[in-house]
């Protein structure tokens, strides 16, 4: 499935995920376009094959949030986590921005990763804990952890 020649459909068919991921990383629209743009390089410079197109999906998301960490460790900056005026709100989201999006994106990495890739993509527990390279046990805990951390943040109820 993979090879250069898939690069540009590639690109369109996961340009905006990965987009949002680099956002909620880096809370800046220009940070965001250069890490994407960075992510997708990263294919270019040592093309891979997928088995298919959730597998490529996967593998960029679990590229960009690298990329992104490695970013915000070696510039020894950390996430904006002010929300960004509507407009920009709107195209990061693809939908209105509200107070459920914002309680996620200030969320520590470690569950954000987690909540982002269950509740936003729909992967299952054990799909994330591959991805990650961690135990399906630890991103249960994880996500249990932050649906309580969100529940704090949104006022004590579950939305």
């Amino acid at each position: 499935m993979g090879g250069s020649c898939d690069i540009e459909r590639i690109f369109r068919r996961h340009a905006q995920t990965v987009y949002r991921v680099c956002y909620s990383f880096l809370g800046s629209a220009a940070d965001a376009e250069d890490a994407t743009q960075a992510t997708f390089m990263k294919l270019i410079d040592r093309p891979r094959s997928f088995e298919s197109e959730q597998h490529e999906k996967a593998w960029l998301i679990v590229c960009a949030s690298n990329l992104c960490r490695d970013i915000l460790k070696s510039a020894g900056r950390t996430r904006v986590t002010a929300m960004p005026d509507r407009e920009l709100a709107d195209a990061v989201s693809a939908g209105p921005i509200d107070e459920t999006l914002d309680a996620v994106l200030r969320l520590p990495d470690r569950y954000k990763d987690v909540v982002y890739l269950h509740y936003y993509e729909g992967y299952k527990t054990d799909e994330i804990a591959h991805m990650l390279g961690e135990k399906p046990s630890t991103v249960r805990n994880r996500l249990r952890d932050a649906r309580t951390l969100l529940k704090r943040a949104l006022g004590g109820e579950a939305r």
